[in-house]
């Protein structure tokens, strides 16, 4: 199927389907488009035309390669007119009905041969599969927005699909210039369900008035994310974002790490769902600020205890004193400003920091809002963020949250590692993947985090995934020992 000659069957026309016929018409492919609504298909190739002719004002793309991939292009009326596609992707709306209409008359009406693909985000690709006469040629090919710019698709197999419909699917992706990661097909697939707490943590960080929403988006954004959740999700709409949230939360049976907010039900219930109706979290774009400015006079400092965010803080910190302890953090005439290990400030004694996630940072969340915590940030280039003391504040909580659901995903063989780190890196953009996070600060503190969340909280939603936590215990003790893994 990697062959440019072989044609490709689109059917939708918005912003998924007409680019993913970008893709597949500048790598060769005829490409039929097909939408139900009348003169859709036509109108979103006029469309792509003038993309294709504004990359070439850009010198992105050469006349000749604009105007061969046009001739490619070609709207269609009736699905008949697809019978001949070696391939046929659905792009239709994000309903289970509607899909597994299509998918059984296209079954019925394409050579055995012919592979499906469904772009679908979080629908079963078993449960769309269900009622096929082929259903081993029905590959989830989940591409992201915008499809001719981000690299990742996710390639789903259902309980049904063949491993040679898998692989020729993955061909076909590289072709294209893509990265294929595999997945297994369950609810969110790698990206959708990875990312979820990414939002979840902040919305509850929201509810329990932690601190407004530029401030938590300025701690997450100098993590090296380049959007905070807020404006992500502003950007998103909070209605979609919700939907998602609701449809991973149902299709896992009510899991409470999925639940819906309370917050963004408010923000949906009101009409504010972001820039696509000028309201959300923001008014307008998300607040940035200028960088700190180094105290006059700055404080006495000496670094104390070791690990990566001592290190990073010791890098903008040159000729700083450093001493041994059982904590980590900083300390200036008696004061002790330590990073946060998951627990509140007024159980550790001392006043608390963020963790310290990315070179470049220009923030982090404190619990004291007092002068000397803004100078001793400041000598370090940091913008002190108070927040109200709460567990793990708001990126070590994150980062714990996403690891720990990425361990959950391979635990259930929903990817691998590898596959897990690159899908969010190239599907959402993110600066390191989890396990690279992992590997960074270690499985032992990103347990004692969500530890601490749980005994906050008492909820499930914070329960340690056993793969990190058997890592969290090796990194302590060594290998485990053959009594308790089984191995010979």
């Amino acid at each position: 199927m990697s062959t440019p000659q072989q044609a490709v069957g689109i059917v939708g026309a918005g912003v998924m389907g007409i680019g993913i016929a970008q893709v597949a018409a500048l790598a060769g492919h005829p490409v039929r488009l097909l939408d139900a609504r009348d003169g859709a298909a036509a109108a979103a190739l006029e469309r792509l035309a003038q993309t294709l002719a504004g990359l070439v004002g850009k010198g992105r793309l050469s006349d000749a390669q604009c105007q061969s991939a046009l001739q490619r292009l070609q709207p269609v009326g009736r699905l008949a007119e697809l019978a001949d596609c070696d391939l046929v992707v659905e792009a239709i709306v994000e309903r289970a009905e509607p899909k597994q209409a299509l998918l059984r008359e296209l079954d019925a009406l394409l050579p055995p041969a012919a592979l499906l693909a469904s772009n679908t985000s979080s629908l079963s690709i078993t449960l769309l599969a269900n009622g096929l006469r082929h259903p081993g040629r029905l590959v989830g090919m989940h591409f992201f927005n915008p499809v001719p710019l981000m690299q990742l698709v996710e390639v789903v197999a259902g309980a049904e699909t063949d491993e040679g419909a898998l692989v020729a699917v993955e061909r076909l992706a590289q072709a294209w210039g893509k990265v294929p990661v595999r997945a297994a097909s369950t609810p969110g697939f790698i990206v959708n369900r990875i990312a979820r707490p990414y939002y979840a943590e902040t919305l509850a960080l929201l509810q329990e008035q932690a601190g407004p929403p530029a401030d938590l988006d300025s701690a997450l954004r100098a993590a090296g994310f380049r959007m905070g959740p807020c404006e992500l999700m502003d950007l998103i709409g909070h209605d979609t974002n919700s939907l998602v949230t609701r449809s991973v939360w149902e299709a896992n049976f009510g899991d409470r790490r999925y639940q819906p907010s309370l917050v963004q039900q408010a923000l949906v219930d009101g009409g504010r769902l972001g820039r696509k109706t000028g309201r959300g979290f923001f008014e307008g774009p998300a607040p940035r600020r200028a960088p700190v400015p180094r105290p006059a006079s700055p404080p006495p400092i000496c670094l104390v205890g070791q690990g990566p965010n001592v290190d990073r803080l010791a890098a903008r910190l040159p000729g700083v004193a450093r001493q041994a302890a059982d904590w980590n953090g900083l300390r200036s005439a008696g004061f002790e400003l330590g990073f946060t290990d998951g627990r509140c400030a007024y159980e550790t004694g001392r006043a608390l920091m963020d963790w310290l996630a990315h070179d470049s940072a220009d923030a982090l969340a404190v619990t004291h809002d007092v002068p000397l915590v803004h100078d001793l940030l400041g000598c370090a280039g940091l913008h002190a963020l108070p927040l109200r003391d709460l567990p793990g504040l708001v990126v070590a909580r994150t980062l714990a949250m996403l690891v720990n659901e990425a361990s959950d995903a391979v635990w259930q063989g929903v990817c691998t590692e590898v596959g897990a780190d690159t899908a969010m890196r190239l599907g959402v953009n993110y600066p390191l993947g989890p396990f690279a996070w992992r590997t960074q600060f270690g499985a032992g503190p990103i347990c004692a985090v969500l530890d601490a969340l749980w005994a906050h909280s008492r909820g499930e939603r914070y329960r340690v995934s056993p793969p990190l936590r058997r890592a969290a215990f090796e990194g302590r003790f060594g290998e485990c020992p053959q009594a308790l893994t089984g191995r010979t």
